[in-house]
């Protein structure tokens, strides 16, 4: 994966965790943790699958160039 591609999926599930944190901040997010204790699922969906993400672009950054064989 080249580092522009990394780049971009890092900031894309950077967003995602952003997301997930305003839907948790939400009144409906904020009902659900009052009520239940946990946030909507929407929002646990957004932020652990951004983490994911953003971790797949770090990776993808420091990882060194792969050698390609023809």
């Amino acid at each position: 994966m080249s580092k522009t591609i990394s780049a971009i999926v890092l900031i894309a599930g950077l967003a995602l965790v952003g997301f997930g944190y305003q839907a948790s901040e939400s009144i409906a997010g904020e009902t659900s943790q009052a009520v239940t204790g946990t946030p909507t699922d929407k929002a646990l969906f957004l932020m652990i699958g951004g983490a994911v993400v953003a971790l797949i672009g770090l990776i993808g950054l420091f990882r060194g160039p792969r050698a390609t064989t023809a």
